[in-house]
C-alpha cells in the first residue's frame, strides 16, 4: 500500500478556510476514490496553524488517480490561497494495526 505523511502549515487567520477544503477534499476522497483507504486530517498541539495528513492508497496509481480528481483540483485551489507551507512524505504501509482488528 502508498502511504503518504504531509505536514502543512496554514497562514495566520486562514485555518477555517483550511478545513473546510481540506474536509471537503478528504470526505470526497474516501467516498470517490476506491483505492483511496484512509484520509486523517490531524491537528498539532500548541500550534492551531500545523497540520499533519496521513493518507492511505491501495498502491502508487490510487494516489495518481487522487490527484488527477475533480475534487483535489478544488483543493489546490483553496490551498493556494492557504496553505503557507507543506513538507509531503511518500512511503509505503508495512505494518499495521487498529482498534477494529482486534475487536
Amino acid at each position: 500500500m502508498f502511504s503518504l505523511v504531509v505536514q502543512m502549515e496554514v497562514r495566520p487567520g486562514r485555518r477555517e478556510e483550511f478545513l473546510a477544503g481540506m474536509a471537503a477534499n478528504a470526505e470526497s476522497s474516501v467516498r470517490d476514490e476506491p483505492g483511496c483507504l484512509r484520509f486523517d486530517v490531524c491537528s498539532v498541539d500548541g500550534d492551531e496553524n500545523r497540520f499533519l495528513l496521513y493518507e492511505l492508497y491501495a498502491d502508487a496509481g490510487a494516489f495518481a488517480a487522487h490527484k488527477a480528481s475533480p475534487h483535489f483540483a478544488r483543493w489546490r485551489t483553496v490551498a493556494e490561497q492557504v496553505v503557507a507551507s507543506q513538507v509531503t512524505t511518500p512511503g509505503s504501509l508495512l505494518v499495521t494495526h487498529t482498534a477494529e482488528e482486534s475487536a
